[in-house]
């Protein structure tokens, strides 16, 4: 019988930075920038079952799963995981094995119900600061091979039994930011029409580890990998570089939130671009005092880099928002 420590209150407060911007933390550097900047918005509707948990099946769960707490510093040598984390469709299948060590559980939760970084940030206000502070290595499998949304359904039913995690999801019409060319009919530079035939495998190097470094790049400055966002190295220290090969405009749109102190709202497409694009866009990030993080002060603002690189821009509406909503989570016990 697997016993939980039940939790009493929340605490809020803003996700500490981490110092070290590899793919699997990179979300922490998004929540930390913006999270505080977001007001309450009044309630919503109920949202719908998302698409891609019907298609991917429905409920499921692990057959054998290990959760243990990770005390190491994240480091390259202690934080990995073997299925990416993100949104994006980079997977490559493992026999239905999913192994993660040194993640905070809010990362998890993120991957669970495949948040974009808006609904991570607001969803990040309310969780207690153990979920960010505390870290857990998790093993687990499935029999047969598994999809990247299986292995997200799976997840949730994990989250639910060792953490007795329990959210909602809401539709409410909130600010946005829509996103729309610059100058009509033309992109920037560093956003290029994906081009059909060229090979573009979402598998190649699909696990995250950070001891083995930021990802290569192919000509053009665009990453290797396909299907999702990735790191890249930066020309200059203190600049983030990123992008992705093969996604589409909304995909890229929605790692936007957080990317600057005013990108605080959904980032929706509204470009009228079909098809999918290889992007990728360099910038010094705006951070909240204290960061350890050393912004190269030379380099061009996120609305900045979006324009001349990407040749869009924002606009401010309003709009629907599908945002998530935390009703319980407790500390578990070892096992």
């Amino acid at each position: 019988m697997r016993g939980h420590l039940a939790i009493a209150g929340k605490s809020k407060r803003r996700i500490p930075l981490t110092a070290s911007l590899t793919p699997i933390l990179v979300a922490s550097l998004v929540v930390v920038v913006a999270v505080a900047l977001l007001g309450q918005a009044p309630a919503g509707q109920p949202a719908a079952t998302p698409q891609w948990q019907t298609d991917a099946g429905g409920k499921m769960e692990f057959d054998v799963a290990s959760v243990k707490p990770d005390t190491a510093d994240p480091s390259p040598q202690t934080v990995s995981t073997n299925v990416p984390l993100g949104s994006g469709n980079m997977y490559r299948p493992a026999g239905g094995l999913f192994r993660a060590s040194n993640i905070p559980l809010f990362s998890y939760i993120a991957f669970a119900y495949k948040m974009d970084t808006y609904q991570l940030m607001t969803f990040a206000k309310d969780l207690p600061s153990w979920t960010t502070s505390n870290r857990y290595d998790i093993e687990a499998r499935a029999a047969g091979d598994s999809t990247k949304d299986q292995m997200r359904l799976m997840m949730q039913a994990l989250l639910a039994d060792r953490f007795k995690l329990a959210i909602r999801s809401e539709i409410r019409q909130v600010p946005i930011f829509a996103l729309i060319l610059d100058k009509p009919g033309k992109m920037g530079p560093q956003l290029k029409p994906y081009p059909d035939g060229t090979p573009c495998d979402p598998t190649a190097s699909a696990g995250t580890n950070a001891a083995q470094g930021l990802p290569s790049i192919v000509a053009g400055g665009f990453p290797a990998i396909c299907g999702g966002y990735a790191n890249m190295p930066p020309s200059v220290p203190g600049r983030i570089h990123a992008g992705a090969r093969n996604v589409t405009i909304q995909i890229m749109a929605d790692q936007f939130p957080g990317f600057g102190n005013s990108i605080d709202r959904p980032v929706v497409d509204r470009t009228g671009l079909t098809g999918t694009y290889d992007f990728s866009i360099e910038f010094t990030p705006e951070l909240p005092p204290g960061a350890n993080f050393p912004a190269d002060p030379s380099g061009p603002t996120f609305l900045q880099a979006l324009k001349e690189q990407l040749g869009l821009k924002l606009d401010s509406q309003t709009g629907p928002a599908v945002v998530f909503i935390l009703d319980h989570v407790e500390q578990p016990s070892e096992n």
